[in-house]
């Protein structure tokens, strides 16, 4: 049991009063042997017994009126899992709020979003236990904003639905720097997610670091996590994974490719119609779903007067989280697929050139342009979308150049040499080549995202059925995206900003992988290299929600999406944006439709030796977490008053023995 004033259970001690009193008033009197008495003390014995028994009940209740009075004052809580009084009364509290899309989520025949129900509880527990400070930090904004009172809490602006991931460990950093920033007391922090694995993102290397500085914190932080991991049922999403615009001989056309997915308690065969608006008008399509997933590919909408620049949404009928109900997207004339292709020899990167001309649009213009590391001062960066490098990693005024392509958004892939030096470029360097007597496959590779991805349908790429030759070791900070059998990396991702730096450990040559002639794989990669590179090309770009900082979104305008969101906000939902001469298309991330949770045991297991407390609650749930309960200790002290009293009155077998003895005598 939590108390709100556990100090005042010190006055506990005073149960014992009525013992004390007993035994006082046991010394008042002296005992005085009288022959006359003895035969009354005789007949007395038959029921002292019952007198005994007697005195001791009504010692008790005594006692527990004054035990009942002491809990009353301390202010219990029913909620024994709570502990949220232990040691005192928090001076801090900070609040740290998850307003991702899967926070909106409603169970069946409810309105109430679990963001919502998390928040009126929490609302309800702090109005009950009281502090002097309520600090919040919500996903979206990450920054510490102090709160009038918990009521305000529910009402703030800061804790509406968004359309950005949350970021935990992220929240608990900034919940950390306040605290040693203002050297706050005693301080609780109250975490309100649904525990979704992809906003906690347990791997990461923050997380240790994170439970070391909260433990090494002298004033004594409580974490409780709240968590509304209830499953629902019921939840279908909708995402547009491709939009090309289509020159027909009426006009133009837009191909509209999207993915409809349903949680695994969906089965049999459901109706659904997808709502298409591009700029106000609307269309409808039904399509059949029999499965927890359906793929449209190429679906043709006709574009009035052959417009060559807008936007549109795809929707699907309202159910338990409306979040990802709608997908917006824009749609522009396709920029050319220019590539440049930098080689110590040409014939070495034919391969390459090959894979980045080959497109499945006719229509669309592909430029590939073979250079050395001496031309690059003439290339026309502002329309290149993929870089490739087979030479000696660039150096200099070279290496500004391609850092500034990068940074800019472009995608550049490096190739070994044929004689690798210690030149380091993006904090990766080629270590020298290594033949492999047998060959060797790839052992393991990442098929949840980057080049090696799964397709759309599911499907895995045949990355094992690639064999290589020979590899050139790598050295420096990278991720790696496929690793060969015996553990050497092959193809990994150096950290940057923005765009994207590859490092292959082989060539496509035939002596050294099978890269070309195995070319499904290869292909791939490279066009999604170039897609990836082609998306912030034109006036059109696809941004993921919270990609954009705040800051750095003040001037835009609105086109479409969310009503009521305030315009400091707008990168962080989803909608159509306007930014001088771009058009926006923001929408929630990808792990946004991905339904894992962070196991229980995970969760302990990343606040481990710290003062952690899960909570579960449902988004059917209400009310506060935790209830004072004082008003039943009062009600237990009055009923022992009671009945004390009740048993202090004479019994009337003995009265009527006395009036018997008057009339006798």
């Amino acid at each position: 049991m939590s108390f709100l004033q556990p100090l005042m259970l010190a006055a506990l001690p005073l149960i014992s009063l009525p013992i004390i009193i007993h035994l006082i008033n046991q010394r008042r009197y002296q005992t005085v042997r009288w022959a006359a008495m003895m035969f009354l003390l005789a007949a007395n014995r038959m029921s002292r017994g019952y007198a005994r028994l007697r005195q001791l009940l009504i010692m008790l209740f005594r006692m527990v009126v004054i035990a009942g009075l002491v809990f009353a004052i301390s202010r219990p809580l029913a909620s024994g899992w709570l502990g949220v009084t232990a040691g005192g009364q928090a001076e801090t509290t900070i609040v740290l709020v998850d307003r991702s899309p899967s926070m909106q989520e409603s169970s069946a025949g409810s309105q109430t979003s679990k963001l919502e129900v998390s928040l009126g509880q929490l609302a309800a527990t702090l109005a009950t236990l009281g502090g002097s400070r309520l600090v919040l930090i919500d996903s979206v904004g990450g920054k510490p904003i102090e709160i009038e009172s918990p009521q305000a809490l529910v009402s703030s602006p800061n804790v509406a639905p968004a359309s950005a991931s949350a970021d935990v460990p992220a929240l608990l950093q900034a919940a950390y720097d306040y605290i040693q920033a203002n050297r706050t007391g005693r301080t609780d922090i109250w975490i309100c997610s649904d525990q979704r694995a992809s906003d906690w993102n347990a791997p990461s290397g923050r997380w240790p670091s994170l439970r070391a500085a909260f433990a090494e914190l002298k004033q004594g932080v409580r974490i409780h996590l709240l968590a509304s991991s209830e499953a629902a049922v019921g939840n279908t999403s909708v995402r547009v994974t491709g939009v090309r615009r289509h020159a027909t001989s009426d006009g133009a056309e837009l191909l509209v490719s999207l993915h409809l997915a349903r949680d695994e308690g969906g089965d049999g065969k459901r109706t659904i119609p997808l709502q298409f608006e591009i700029e106000g008008a609307r269309s409808e399509l039904e399509v059949e779903m029999s499965g927890t997933e359906y793929d449209l590919k190429d679906y043709p909408i006709p574009l009035a007067d052959g417009k060559k620049r807008g936007w549109g949404r795809v929707s699907i009928p309202a159910d338990i989280n409306p979040a990802d109900n709608d997908f917006y997207f824009v749609y522009d004339e396709p920029p050319p697929r220019h590539t440049v292709l930098v080689a110590e020899d040409a014939q070495s990167v034919q391969p390459l050139q090959l894979a980045a001309e080959i497109t499945g649009d006719p229509s669309q213009e592909c430029k590939t342009e073979i250079v050395t590391p001496d031309d690059l001062a003439s290339i026309q960066w502002e329309n290149v979308a993929l870089l490739v490098w087979q030479a000696p990693l660039p150096q200099g005024g070279d290496a500004a150049l391609v850092k500034f392509f990068v940074a800019r958004g472009g995608v550049a892939m490096f190739f070994p040499p044929t004689n690798p030096d210690e030149t380091e470029f993006c904090g990766v360097s080629w270590q020298g080549w290594e033949t492999l007597p047998e060959g060797a496959s790839i052992d393991t590779w990442r098929g949840d995202q980057g080049l090696l991805a799964n397709t759309q349908s599911g499907a895995a790429l045949p990355v094992g059925e690639l064999h290589v030759q020979r590899v050139c070791r790598m050295k420096g900070e990278f991720t790696s995206l496929a690793t060969l059998h015996g553990g050497a990396p092959l193809l990994v991702r150096a950290p940057t900003d923005r765009g994207a730096a590859y490092f292959c450990g082989t060539t496509a040559a035939p002596g050294d992988s099978s890269l070309a002639t195995d070319g499904v794989v290869f292909y791939v990669a490279i066009q999604r290299a170039l897609a990836a590179g082609l998306s912030v090309l034109g006036t059109t770009r696809d941004l993921v929600a919270g990609e954009v900082t705040l800051d750095s979104a003040a001037g835009w305008t609105r086109h479409s999406g969310a009503k009521g969101v305030s315009s400091i906000e707008y990168s962080a939902h989803a909608g159509v944006y306007g930014d001088r001469d771009l058009l926006l298309a923001v929408n929630r991330a990808a792990a946004e439709d991905e339904t894992a949770l962070l196991p229980n045991a995970r969760v302990d297991e990343l606040f481990r030796g710290l003062d952690f407390v899960r909570v579960e609650t449902g988004v059917s749930a209400n009310g506060s977490l935790a209830h004072e309960i004082w008003k039943l200790f009062l009600c237990t002290m009055i009923v022992a008053m009671l009945v004390e009293a009740g048993l202090c009155l004479p019994s009337q077998q003995r009265s009527a023995t006395t009036k018997m003895a008057g009339a006798r005598a």
